[in-house]
C-alpha cells in the first residue's frame, strides 16, 4: 500500500515540474536556466531561494498587496500568444506555399 502511494506521490510531483517546466519555457521573461532545478545541489537550490527570496522583499516594498494589475497584465498576455499563433500560421501556410 506504501509503495502504491510513494508511486502515485512521484507521478503527481513529475507532472507538476512538467507543468512548471512549461510555464518557464513559455514565459519570454523566465530564465530557461531554471528548468529542470532539481538536478541542481543543495547549495545551489540554497542560493537560489536566497535570491528569490530578496526579489520577493523587494516587491514587497514597491508595490501593495490590495493594487491588481494580474488580469489586465493577463489579458495582455494572451492576446500577445493569440497574435504570435496567428502570425505562425501564416509563416507556416507561407513556407509550404510552393511557387509555380
Amino acid at each position: 500500500m506504501v509503495f502504491l502511494i510513494q508511486k502515485a506521490q512521484n507521478k503527481d510531483s513529475l507532472a507538476m515540474q512538467i507543468k512548471l517546466n512549461e510555464l518557464i519555457a513559455v514565459n519570454r521573461k523566465a530564465s530557461n536556466r531554471l528548468l529542470n532545478l532539481e538536478d541542481l545541489s543543495e547549495g545551489e537550490l540554497r542560493s537560489l531561494h536566497k535570491f528569490f527570496g530578496t526579489l520577493a522583499e523587494k516587491a514587497k516594498e514597491e508595490a501593495s498587496l490590495s493594487e491588481l494589475h494580474s488580469i489586465e497584465e493577463a489579458e495582455e498576455i494572451h492576446l500577445e500568444k493569440v497574435e504570435d499563433k496567428q502570425k505562425r500560421k501564416k509563416q507556416k501556410g507561407a513556407s509550404t506555399i510552393e511557387p509555380q
